[in-house]
């Protein structure tokens, strides 16, 4: 059985909604991240970086939430949520959730942690910057679902759209959401009707961008 350290509505969010999914035994291990669970010896045992996710695969933690999806994906080949290899689809699939993970998260990160970056005397001007990242990045996936979708692979669900969903869901409060897009707009829209991202929500307590 797996186990998750997760946070609602964090890192985690991809690999919980992924691991219900594929319909696996799992333990959810919710982490307090305002009071510094994630910060404690013994996570940082299991997780360096001290970032949720981590995942107990076989007994041993792994993190880095793309990672997990891509190994997910690869552990449960039943699921078709990864392509074939070797096919044109398969090349897009890890471009595409490496792409999201390195640039789109990363930018991510800079907005939502921006005095961290460069102090609180610049926190404008990071913000400024990441938004014109993420932004262009809303400019070239939408550009790509429009001529390859409906999907990040076409015509299926693959790992890299719970990835590329969980990233639309953090723009929601920005100045201008993903779903300003209306491509990422109708993407969105599809990817929250599965069952199992109902599921998600009510395990994490979630209730805003339902």
């Amino acid at each position: 059985m797996y186990q998750l350290y997760f946070a609602p509505g964090a890192a985690s969010f991809a690999v919980h909604w992924m691991l219900l999914e594929l319909d696996v035994p799992f333990e959810a291990r919710r982490l307090d991240l305002a009071a510094g669970e994630h910060k404690q010896p013994a996570y940082l045992a299991l997780n360096p970086n001290g970032l949720v996710p981590t995942l107990i695969v076989d007994g041993h933690p792994v993190y880095e939430a793309a990672a997990l999806l891509l190994l997910l994906a690869e552990r449960h080949p039943e699921s078709g949520l990864a392509p074939r290899i070797g096919s044109v689809e398969r090349a897009a699939y890890l471009q595409w959730t490496l792409h999201l993970s390195n640039t789109q998260q990363a930018a991510f990160g800079h907005w939502f942690h921006a005095e961290r970056v460069a102090g609180d005397a610049n926190v404008d001007l990071v913000q400024a910057t990441a938004r014109s990242q993420i932004e262009s990045g809303w400019d070239r996936l939408a550009t790509h679902l429009a001529a390859r979708g409906p999907c990040v692979c076409g015509g299926e669900v693959s790992a890299a759209d719970f990835l590329a969903t969980m990233l639309i869901r953090w723009s929601r409060n920005m100045p201008r959401p993903a779903t300003d897009w209306p491509v990422l707009h109708d993407y969105a829209r599809r990817m929250k009707a599965r069952p199992a991202f109902r599921t998600l929500y009510e395990r994490e307590g979630l209730t805003e961008w339902a």
